[in-house]
């Protein structure tokens, strides 16, 4: 569980897989783009920290968070990939609004995951104010793009492992 002193992305207790023989997509959405391209730019760099190559990795753009579930899909069908990464940024508001798109977008990545057989990996920071997310961006609980990214990379290497 998080704590305010606890930095969520170290990875120094865990082996990281090479990520250079894998394809990555990266759907990110534009809603919140503070904190998702935060989280975006973790997630390219520990992809390419860890030996992806950057014409592997494929980035595009959806509206919001429910989106990415589709942006996923649309990416899966084109084939070719090993992993898709789905960033995104839900701050609860006054509503109920934040209940919906969270649990749809939750139950979406799997389904989509679940469709193609492939890793489809959920990294919506879903918060309850700005800082957060900020925390939660490159703050100071780390990034949830590295955890998405090095998350992909070892779900790659599993698919690989047992389709071999």
């Amino acid at each position: 569980m998080a704590t305010h002193l606890k930095n969520l992305s170290d990875f120094s207790n865990t082996e990281i897989p090479s990520a250079a023989p894998y394809r990555f997509g990266i759907v990110v959405a534009e809603w919140n783009a503070e904190i998702t391209n935060a989280l975006y730019q973790g997630a390219y760099q520990s992809l390419v920290s860890n030996g992806a190559l950057a014409e592997n990795i494929f980035s595009y753009q959806v509206p919001g968070s429910f989106e990415l579930t589709s942006g996923a899909d649309l990416l899966l069908q084109k084939g070719g990939l090993d992993a898709v990464i789905c960033l995104g940024c839900v701050i609860q508001g006054e509503t109920r609004h934040f209940d919906f798109i969270c649990d749809a977008v939750a139950h979406g990545v799997s389904n989509v995951s679940i469709k193609y057989s492939k890793p489809v990996i959920f990294g919506v920071l879903t918060t309850d104010n700005q800082q957060q997310a900020i925390d939660r961006a490159g703050g100071k609980h780390g990034n949830k793009g590295d955890e998405a990214a090095i998350t992909a990379i070892k779900m790659a290497a599993l698919a690989e492992t047992l389709n071999s």
